[in-house]
């Protein structure tokens, strides 16, 4: 009964006052899509770049043997660290912290050609655990190289999608051949698009694989020009590096503590950053879309003082006839959470609305932007405060009136 007068109030007021209503409830409103729509925008650019980002690979690292820089032992600093397969993969056993290593050959460029068409891409060589850590998905009816690729030296190549479309357009090219410089090769898979916002030597999408056993043979290489490793833990990719290098300092005789002797990019550095700058953006965007619903509510609090005003003889009449309290205090705090969940429930429907039917060709630019839970959670928790504050101190005020002066007061 009690909120059924409350609610029968506080329609008679919309009624009466509906410009004043609508621009009230237009403050919630705005307020509520600054904040859910900034923070959805948000949450899609960083899960876009966090993708792009491990579109290069996950927890991984990429080495590359260099030259000593300093002496040891008697021996000159300038020496170049020259490693084979055989040391690679005696690292995978004397380093227990990886979980996939590969080694990495590279022409910088190769001929390729097919019928009448001449392209000089990338070409690598390299084993087939360098596809997972590497993000390199087949295509559907694809393959990556496999083990025995490796021990039967055959003439396979993995291509990336863009280096597929320039070579074969639009027709099949898994079974197809490829003339590499000079060498017939058979194609036995294609890359997945997929994002990458960084490189070290080319995107994967313009470049060859083929197994670095027939790398090897075709060009005449011996040692490598870099090497991938993979650690399932990013808490152990510190200690996994300094493994490598202690290993390979044992091996090649350097100081340990020579940097110049094997480079190393980290790409969990890369991670890490962009985490702790998006959770930056997230509370930057918040506070800015926090401080727009703090204004909507005082655009409540100052209409809901104007109503307790325009309505004292009433409530002075009310008091007179035995309401209680609570009951003027609840009538005004009844008022205000309906405005403020009338106005949050379609904020949240018009930044549902706007995240459904956000154009995809922009994605690739900013994202898919996404309303999550945490962010519905979080401006509901907001909102809620902001309600209760914006109606408290004016429904206080109407409880605390005098009856008497309440029945005589004039506007």
């Amino acid at each position: 009964m009690v909120l059924r007068n409350y609610l029968r109030q506080f329609l008679r007021d919309v009624r009466t006052q509906r410009l004043r209503f609508f621009m009230t409830l237009f403050g919630i409103v705005w307020g509520t899509v600054s904040v859910t729509l900034l923070l959805a925008f948000g949450e899609g650019m960083h899960r876009k770049m966090a993708a792009d980002a491990k579109g290069l690979g996950e927890n991984i690292v990429i080495c590359w043997p260099g030259r000593t820089g300093k002496p040891w032992q008697g021996l000159n600093k300038g020496r170049a660290v020259r490693m084979t397969e055989q040391d690679v993969e005696r690292l995978r056993t004397e380093v227990p912290d990886i979980t996939a290593i590969a080694p990495e050959y590279s022409t910088g460029s190769a001929r390729f050609v097919v019928g009448k068409k001449t392209l000089v891409p990338y070409l690598a060589g390299t084993w087939p655990e360098y596809a997972d850590m590497r993000s390199i998905i087949p295509d559907s009816g694809s393959r990556f190289l496999n083990a025995t690729d490796m021990e039967r030296r055959r003439r396979v190549i993995f291509i990336g999608h863009k280096l597929k479309a320039d070579l074969f357009g639009e027709q099949e090219a898994v079974g197809a051949g490829i003339d590499i410089e000079g060498t017939p090769f058979l194609v036995v898979g294609v890359m997945q698009p997929k994002g990458q916002d960084s490189s070290y030597r080319g995107r994967d999408e313009d470049t060859g694989y083929i197994p670095s056993t027939v790398f090897r043979d075709m060009f005449g290489r011996t040692y490598i020009e870099n090497f991938v490793f993979q650690v399932g833990d990013p808490t152990r990719v510190e200690r996994a590096k300094k493994g490598i290098i202690a290993a390979a300092a044992r091996k090649f005789k350097f100081d340990p503590e020579d940097k110049e002797a094997i480079g190393m990019w980290d790409t969990t550095e890369m991670t890490q950053f962009f985490n702790t700058f998006f959770m930056a953006f997230r509370l930057f965007l918040g506070i800015v879309g926090a401080l727009t619903l703090v204004v909507g509510g005082i655009g409540v609090s100052n209409i809901m003082h104007v109503v307790v005003e325009e309505r004292t003889k009433e409530i002075g009449v009310k008091m007179a006839l035995g309401a209680k309290r609570r009951t003027i205090m609840g009538q005004f705090m009844f008022e205000t959470f309906a405005i403020t969940l009338l106005g949050a429930g379609l904020g949240f429907l018009i930044t549902a609305a706007i995240c459904g039917g956000f154009p995809a060709q922009f994605n690739q630019y900013v994202g898919t932007p996404r309303l999550s839970l945490q962010v519905s959670l979080v401006t509901a928790g907001v909102l809620g405060a902001i309600g209760f504050l914006a109606g408290w101190f004016p429904a206080r005020a109407a409880a605390n009136l005098n009856p008497v002066q309440a029945l005589k007061y004039d506007l």
